[in-house]
């Protein structure tokens, strides 16, 4: 079986053996039977009588034949654990039955049978179960037709209430659809259809539609995910304010990409879906704009450090965009673009492109160089050289650096370090 060779596969199916309450579940069957290498493993374990912490008493057991660096995460409530160690993780839950006290809310669960173990689930083709005993090997559990639907490669929702119970599902629905290139059944669609129609993610907590956003962020193709969010209406169910233009993301990730070091693809991404029209050649209400940025992000429960991030790139962005389009030098490319990240400068270069409505705007150039060339230019010459030729302490250290660093972009320095400092001692007080 594939599984063994799995990070923690050797070990879970060691742990397994002689036990006929072990199965491998969702989507790491899924993927398996799909010959892929699952994300993580998902697995199910029996334990009426001890429900809830079946799950928690496997995960202790799995973590110690594991990495001595692995640990476990605890929910007892839901009766699941999380063994997490460097080389990857397995999802372990005690098998369960779920009700939905109200549209939306968080389950209610209680010990289940293996059947309603798999009825609790998204979709068909992630209600697989494969039993891990050595006993029985192999042997397969699944609804009707799920079978049939990972064949097919279509996505099925289990029941008519799927997406009203949780309607996280709808986010779940569009990533699987991108991930995994399936099509979306009929009457699925219908469903997914109307509960976007009737506003069902409004059931749902921003936190709880953050954790499903920043997955989406996570996927290897991002911009097929949110495209496929989006196709489905679920940007603008998310908040109205959210918008997304999949050329120019291509575009912008493109740019990024020629950008040595290291780069944040989702960062830009999210930046992206808060860009308002007209952005930013055209950019009104700023400061509203802005705030609704960071309200939303915050709500979501994305880091602070992201959020002040797309909203630093939101201020900085008419400004790249001006400063991009009038320079006539690499030291004014630099002005432009040195106090912004990466990110924003990859994103303005690819919306300059959308408004001059040619590769070669000068937006979209300045860009490019920026990120791939003029970034990289630095000096050798520090504070400390003028600080022992005489320069006192203070201000004035930064001023004569930035003005010997111009002076280097524009080619108007010899190469080496008695060049620069000549440069930044003759820069005027």
């Amino acid at each position: 079986m594939r599984l063994r060779e799995l990070p923690g596969g050797r070990e879970l199916l060691d742990l397994a053996r002689g036990r006929d309450d072990v199965e491998l579940v969702g989507g790491a069957v899924r993927d398996l039977m799909l010959g892929r290498d699952p994300r993580e493993l998902d697995v199910a374990v029996g334990g009426r009588e001890s429900f809830p912490g079946a799950a928690s008493i496997f995960a202790r057991e799995l973590a110690s034949r594991l990495d001595a660096a692995s640990h476990t995460i605890e929910h007892e409530r839901f009766g699941t654990a999380l063994v997490v160690w460097d080389g990857g993780r397995v999802d372990i839950a005690t098998r369960r039955a779920e009700s939905y006290p109200a549209p939306g809310a968080l389950p209610e669960v209680h010990a289940g049978t293996p059947e309603e173990d798999l009825r609790r689930r998204d979709f068909t083709v992630n209600a697989i179960a494969v039993t891990l005993d050595t006993t029985r090997p192999g042997e397969v559990r699944a609804p009707p037709g799920a079978l049939d639907d990972l064949q097919a490669g279509r996505l099925r929702v289990l029941h008519d209430a799927s997406f009203l119970d949780d309607p996280t599902r709808l986010l779940r629905l569009a990533r699987y659809r991108a991930r995994l290139g399936f099509t979306i059944e009929e009457h699925t669609a219908d469903l997914a259809a109307a509960a976007v129609r009737t506003r069902a993610l409004n059931t749902v907590s921003l936190a709880r539609l953050g954790v499903e956003l920043r997955l989406a962020l996570s996927e290897p193709d991002i911009v097929g995910a949110i495209a496929s969010i989006d196709d489905l209406g679920l940007l603008r169910a998310l908040d109205s304010a959210l918008t997304f233009n999949e050329p120019v993301t291509r575009h912008a990730l493109t740019l990024l990409a020629e950008a040595d070091g290291d780069t944040r693809p989702d960062l830009l991404l999210l930046t992206s879906l808060f860009t308002p029209g007209g952005y930013p050649i055209d950019y009104e209400g700023e400061e509203r704009d802005r705030e609704q940025a960071g309200w939303l992000l915050d709500e979501l429960e994305f880091l602070a450090t992201d959020r002040d991030l797309v909203v630093k790139a939101l201020t900085d962005g008419p400004h790249i965009a001006f400063g991009l389009l009038h320079a006539q030098t690499p030291a004014e490319v630099h002005r432009a673009a040195a106090r912004s990240s990466l990110e924003a400068v990859a994103l303005i270069g690819a919306l300059g492109t959308m408004f001059a409505k040619s590769e070669d705007c000068a937006i979209t150039q300045g860009a490019r160089r920026w990120l791939t060339e003029l970034r990289h230019i630095r000096l050798r010459i520090t504070g400390e050289d003028l600080l022992a030729a005489g320069v006192p302490q203070g201000p004035e250290i930064g001023r004569r650096l930035n003005a010997a660093l111009m002076r280097k972009l524009d080619g108007e320095l010899a190469d080496g370090h008695d060049a620069e400092l000549v440069a930044a001692l003759a820069a005027s007080p």
